[in-house]
Parts: C-alpha cells; sequence; structure tokens
C-alpha cells in the first residue's frame, strides 16, 4: 500500500504551535488525523470530509485546525496554544484517489511534545 509522508512534529513549549502536514500520491478525498499517546489508545482528534466540514475533538476545539491545500495534495493540522496534554505520536489517514484507485493509507506518525 502507498504510504503517505508525514511531517511537522517536535518539541514545543506550552502555549506554543505546530503545523503537521501528511501528503498523498493523489487527490485526497478525506483526511483525519489521530495521536495516541503511551499507554493510552488511539483517539481522534479532527476530520475533514470531501465537501471540506470539519470535525474536532473536544479537547482540541478552538486550538486545532484541520485543512488542506488540493494541489498540493496535502493535509495540515495546526495546533495552537499546546498544552502538555497533547503530547504524542500524531498519525494522518487519508482516503484518496489514484487514476481510479481509492486508497485508504496511514501515516507513519510523527512525534509532538509539549514540555518546558
Amino acid at each position: 500500500q502507498v504510504q503517505l509522508a508525514e511531517s511537522g512534529g517536535g518539541l514545543v513549549q506550552p502555549g506554543g504551535s505546530l503545523r503537521l502536514s501528511c501528503t498523498a500520491s493523489g487527490s485526497i478525498n478525506a483526511a483525519g488525523w489521530y495521536r495516541q499517546a503511551p499507554g493510552k489508545e488511539r483517539e481522534l482528534v479532527a476530520l475533514i470530509n470531501s465537501g471540506s466540514s470539519t470535525s474536532y475533538a473536544d479537547s482540541v476545539k478552538d486550538r486545532f485546525t484541520i485543512s488542506r491545500d488540493s494541489a498540493k495534495k496535502t493535509v495540515y493540522l495546526q495546533m495552537n496554544s499546546l498544552k502538555p496534554e497533547d503530547t504524542a505520536e500524531y498519525y494522518c489517514n487519508l482516503d484518496y484517489v489514484v487514476g481510479r484507485i481509492t486508497f485508504n493509507s496511514w501515516g507513519q506518525g510523527t512525534q509532538v511534545t509539549v514540555s518546558s
């Protein structure tokens, strides 16, 4: 299965910002960002559908923004006002089309650490 290219994680102080990117090899229909902290289950953070409607977990609402650039075949997660509890491995999941084939793939994950 085709892999996605994730980037943008890192270490940031509380209150800081990061932007995650996830690039596919085809046109993106829908996308989601998920995260998994050590010892916890993977949880949904944000979704964007084919009509660009978005939804967010309550814990990140008004702080995180999911968006996409169709020309660049990339989905973003802008994270502002980061908190220590946002520390996790972040994964993108994309529905995308290459030719006439629709794929669903996960990114490799990118670590976000919020700490002073």
